[in-house]
């Protein structure tokens, strides 16, 4: 594996569920994989799961590890080609990333979107820009359009927890006082599509996902109609994906919100949220703190999806 952005990457998914458990069972068992090897973690965001999780899933696997926080510790940096670099922009990218790449193995990237140009944040420019001037291997820490990270550690736990060969799984959109990226729900969608799972997402009209995510899914609109017989309870807010109103909050609508009323319709779902949450805006408080809540378990998974694709890097430099 040299690139990691989306579920294809890991390519058949029974067998990176079955290397995620042999992992978990024993995190240290390929320590020798990263010895003198280097992981340079690049956060253009903040993080709390990513910098953590990804810090000791490579340092289980033997790795040395560099984070870097560009808006705190580094020059600004300028993106685009043939600007001239008279502002507050001191060093241009292309020259930054060869740089860093030598001083590394493999370089992880955290870069969400602006919001400011839908076709340059859906470019992806600044992770693709890693992909293709560090001659290193690059794994997406959370892109402007995906989390695939986030989406394959809620696979593992999905995987734990289910209770059927098939469970019925459910992304449903919820309020928010802030406009958030689609990340988290694309690379969810990304996952649960190549799953064995039937999947359902369900948001007010006009926040509908890019389609290439969405694929074959079903689309319900009646958020209670969506809950019913669901195993699993994916929370999650995002923004506006269409041209007009990309970016934007077009509702804040608390009907939305995730209930014991609206559990109650499930079978006896299980809660998940990729956190940090918004309590009582995106879910109540007595469901997020019920036995049915394994928001921590999936956060917990982080390490294990981030080792899986470390471990298969450092088998292929």
């Amino acid at each position: 594996m040299r690139v990691f952005t989306t579920v294809k990457d890991l390519g058949n998914l029974d067998a990176a569920l079955k290397e995620a458990f042999e992992v978990k069972k024993n995190r240290f068992a390929y320590k020798a994989l990263g010895e003198n090897k280097t992981l340079l973690a690049v956060f253009f965001n903040s993080s709390l799961r990513t910098r953590l999780s990804t810090q000791k899933a490579a340092m289980n696997l033997g790795m040395n590890v560099i984070v870097l926080d560009v808006n705190q510790g580094a020059w600004r940096l300028e993106t685009e080609r043939g600007v001239v670099m008279d502002g507050d922009k001191s060093e241009h990218i292309l020259e930054a990333i060869p740089v860093m790449a030598s001083y590394c193995d493999i370089i992880g990237v955290r870069s969400f979107a602006q919001f400011e140009n839908k076709q340059e944040d859906y470019s992806e420019k600044i992770l693709n820009q890693f992909i293709r001037y560090a001659g290193r291997p690059v794994f997406s820490m959370e892109g402007a359009t995906t989390h695939p990270l986030q989406a394959f550690a809620d696979l593992i736990t999905i995987a734990e927890f289910k209770t059927k060969e098939r469970p019925k799984v459910v992304l449903t959109w919820a309020p928010h006082p802030r406009a958030l990226p689609q990340a988290v729900p694309n690379s969810f969608a990304d996952f649960m599509n190549e799953a064995n799972v039937d999947f359902v997402i369900s948001h007010p009209e006009g926040y509908e996902l890019d389609p290439k995510f969405v694929r074959g899914a079903k689309i319900e609109y009646d958020q209670k109609k969506a809950f019913i017989a669901a195993d699993f309870i994916y929370a999650k807010n995002w923004s506006v994906f269409e041209d007009a109103d990309y970016g934007q909050i077009i509702s804040k609508d608390r009907s939305w919100t995730v209930d014991s009323a609206k559990m109650a319709l499930t079978n006896d779902a299980f809660f998940m949220h990729c956190l940090p949450v918004r309590r009582n805006m995106i879910v109540t408080d007595d469901v997020i703190e019920s036995p049915k809540s394994i928001v921590i378990q999936e956060a917990a998974n982080r390490e294990i999806s981030c080792q899986v694709v470390l471990k298969r890097m450092l088998e292929n430099l």
